[in-house]
Formats: structure tokens, C-alpha cells, sequence
């Protein structure tokens, strides 16, 4: 009874979804028309809120028992009450089956199943002693077998039923029957393609609807990822640069005020990125951000060494390890009291290493906050490695290696 219970209460949930999917829908097409027509367009007739089907849309065939329900009432069935106490279960197993068939739990409970063989049961008793309209039932049979019957064992069922409805048409009716036999097939696996690819036109939809956020998510996880990089670098800067210019101005106010004018500087050239990365239209330079690196050490007071080598490198490679030099120049500018900072890019057929050593602390990241975690990531997405860590005697390295040909569609920053 619980198991009853459930299947009934699920299938009232899903009832009531599809209702609240087939409103939504109708107050989507109404608001298009609305504004079809406020543009003085022609009307869409052709893009109505056209639903998914239903146990509604099965019922109207119940209307094949109408010469059943004649010969019952004009008195030309023998023993009326016989036959309109099978017309009855007919009509209540059919119902109840269509509206179950549209819930999967109810749809596979084992209450389901047995409500399919007594309405075979039925179905063949009545055929079998009345003939005639009675055996419009098995297309109705088969009709209810579609619906509920589903994958591979749906083929072999229905030819079941086919064979069954040959047999006692053919009995009753003799050759007549044949139509009989491929209505009810006809019917059967009709149904179930229908349904099938209701079924399937939805789970795209929820598909998409799930696509849609992963998008978003994703989105958003390049916005604080960009986000992330672009501020810490920037604000380490201007930090330095304010500390720098508060030391020498007692002593120095021109060089106070050459320290300042790079503030405005830095801080002109983060609104321009910052806009940009808003935009997704950003795309970190490897050279660009060498020279950044190389300013930002000095201001700190730590010796940059940078050396390069190998041919030029690809865009998309030269953009993800532009991000690795703005991110591991940020930690030591922030983190290492190092008094030296070497950076070496060595370039090669296949791959390109980026090598970020300094000889401060050696602890300033570790373990890795987000912006090597989320380096790490994007190296990763295009088959490349991220590793940082203490250097054995002092210092903290980062290592970089990539794929010089890495894939067009990868995420490399803000870059579309």
C-alpha cells in the first residue's frame, strides 16, 4: 500500500509540473505574440505553445468502444449486463493505465503490470465471446501497451498481442481480422515512438537548461579568476609604490612624485584591464607582462633576472603564462622578502617551460592560494602542468609547462 501510495502521490507531482510547464509555456507565447504585435509583425501561428502529450491526448480513443456501448443499449448484445460490466472495466483499466504511464515510478511499479494483463484478460474475453465492435478493443490494447511498455521488450510484446488478436479474429471474424491484427501493432508501436521521443525532446530541454548554467558557472569562474589576477597584482603594486614613495619624500619629493605618477599610472591601466575583463575581451601578453614583472620587483626592491629563449610562442600559450608571471611576480613582490627573482622561459618544438624562482622565505604560498590553484586549472585544461613550492636552502619556485600548439577553444583567461 505504501508503494501505492508513493506512485500515486508521484504521479500527482508529475501532473502537477506539467501543468505548471504547460502555463509557463502559454505565458511565454502569449508574451511573444504580445510583442509581435506591438512591432506590427503578422502573427506566428505556427509557433503555438504546443505541449508534450498527455494521458489527456489518449483518452479521445476510448471513443473506438462507442459500437460496443450501441449494441449494448439497442439491446443487440447478449447478456447486456455481462457486457456493459466489461465495458466498464475496460474503460477504468484503460484510464487508469494512460494516466500512469506518464509518471516513470508508476509507470514501472508492479501495480502497472498487472493492470496491463488484466486489461489484455478483458479485452480478449469480450473479443472472443462477442466479436463484432468488441474487437476494436485490441487496438486500444495495444494503444495502453505503448504507452506503458517501453525498450526492447516492447516489440516482442506486441507482436504477442498482434498474434492473440489474429487468433480470435480470426476465429470471429475470418479474414476480416487482418485489419484488426495491424491496428492494433500499428497502434502499439506508434505510441511508444511518440512517447519515446516526447521523452527525449525533454531530457534535450533539461539538457540545455543544464548547459545554459554550466555556461554561467563557468562565466563567473573566469570573472573571479581574471578578477583575482588582475587586482592582487595591481594593488601590490600600488602598495609598493606608496610605501616606496612615503620613504623617499622627506629626502627626495621629486623622486616621491615619480613614484606617485606610477601609481596613476597602474591604477588608469587596472580600470582599463578590469573593463576589459568585464567584457571577456583580455588576453595576457607574455612580453607585456615580463616588463610588468620587471617593475614591480624594482619598486619592491628585489633584483628581477629574467631571461628567454626559443622561438616565439603561440598566442594562446604566450596568454597563460603571461597570467603565471603576473601571479608568481605578485607572490614575491607580497610574500618572499627576496632580495632576486629569476625568471626563465625556455622554449622549445613541442613545449615551453616558465621557471619562477626567487630566494626569499619559501613559505609565502604554500600551501597554494587560488591564483596558482586556479592557474593550475587553466594549465591543466590545455595539457599542461602547474607546480610550485619551497625550494631545499631557501626561496620558492613555480613551474610552468605547456604544449606550444595548445588547443583554440581553451580557456586562457579573459580570452574569448
Amino acid at each position: 500500500m505504501r508503494d501505492e501510495r508513493r506512485c500515486a502521490d508521484g504521479a500527482k507531482a508529475g501532473r502537477r509540473a506539467r501543468k505548471a510547464e504547460w502555463e509557463a509555456r502559454k505565458a511565454e507565447w502569449r508574451a511573444a505574440e504580445k510583442a509581435r504585435k506591438a512591432r506590427g509583425d503578422a502573427p506566428d501561428y505556427g509557433s503555438g505553445p504546443m505541449g508534450p502529450p498527455n494521458a489527456f491526448t489518449l483518452l479521445p480513443w476510448l471513443l473506438l468502444g462507442m459500437g460496443a456501448l450501441s449494441n449494448i443499449v439497442h439491446g443487440e448484445t447478449p447478456n447486456p449486463w455481462i457486457g456493459a460490466l466489461g465495458l466498464l472495466l475496460f474503460n477504468s483499466l484503460y484510464v487508469t493505465l494512460v494516466f500512469r504511464a506518464f509518471d516513470q515510478r508508476a509507470r514501472q511499479a508492479a501495480a502497472t503490470r498487472w493492470c496491463l494483463v488484466a486489461l489484455g484478460a478483458v479485452t480478449c474475453a469480450m473479443a472472443a465471446v462477442y466479436g463484432g465492435s468488441w474487437m476494436l478493443f485490441f487496438p486500444l490494447l495495444g494503444l495502453a501497451t505503448g504507452a506503458v511498455v517501453r525498450g526492447r521488450r516492447l516489440g516482442q510484446v506486441m507482436l504477442g498481442i498482434s498474434a492473440l488478436a489474429g487468433v480470435i479474429g480470426g476465429l470471429r471474424e475470418g479474414w476480416d481480422a487482418l485489419g484488426i491484427v495491424y491496428g492494433t501493432f500499428l497502434s502499439g508501436m506508434v505510441t511508444a515512438a511518440i512517447l519515446a521521443l516526447a521523452e527525449t525532446v525533454r531530457e534535450l530541454r533539461d539538457t540545455r537548461q543544464e548547459l545554459a548554467r554550466a555556461a554561467v558557472d563557468q562565466e563567473r569562474l573566469r570573472f573571479s579568476r581574471d578578477l583575482h589576477d588582475l587586482l592582487g597584482h595591481t594593488l601590490s603594486v600600488i602598495v609598493v609604490k606608496s610605501e616606496a614613495a612615503r620613504r623617499i619624500a622627506p629626502r627626495d619629493m621629486e623622486a616621491a612624485l615619480g613614484q606617485v605618477r606610477d601609481i596613476e599610472t597602474v591604477g588608469r591601466q587596472a580600470l582599463t584591464e578590469i573593463r576589459e575583463a568585464v567584457t571577456g575581451y583580455r588576453e595576457a601578453s607574455l612580453a607585456s607582462e615580463l616588463d610588468r614583472a620587471r617593475g614591480a620587483l624594482t619598486a619592491a626592491g628585489i633584483e628581477p633576472l629574467v631571461r628567454q629563449s626559443g622561438p616565439p610562442l603561440p598566442p594562446q600559450a604566450a596568454a597563460l603564462l603571461g597570467w603565471v608571471v603576473r601571479e608568481a611576480a605578485t607572490n614575491a613582490v607580497r610574500h618572499s622578502e627576496a632580495t632576486t627573482c629569476e625568471i626563465e622561459v625556455r622554449g622549445g618544438a613541442e613545449r615551453v617551460r616558465l621557471v619562477i624562482t626567487d630566494d626569499g622565505r619559501g613559505t609565502g604560498t604554500t600551501p597554494p592560494g587560488s591564483g596558482l590553484t586556479g592557474l593550475a586549472e587553466r594549465l591543466a585544461a590545455a595539457g599542461g602542468t602547474l607546480t610550485g613550492g619551497p625550494v631545499p636552502g631557501g626561496g620558492f619556485r613555480v613551474s610552468a609547462e605547456l604544449p606550444v600548439e595548445t588547443a583554440v577553444g581553451v580557456e586562457e583567461g579573459a580570452t574569448p
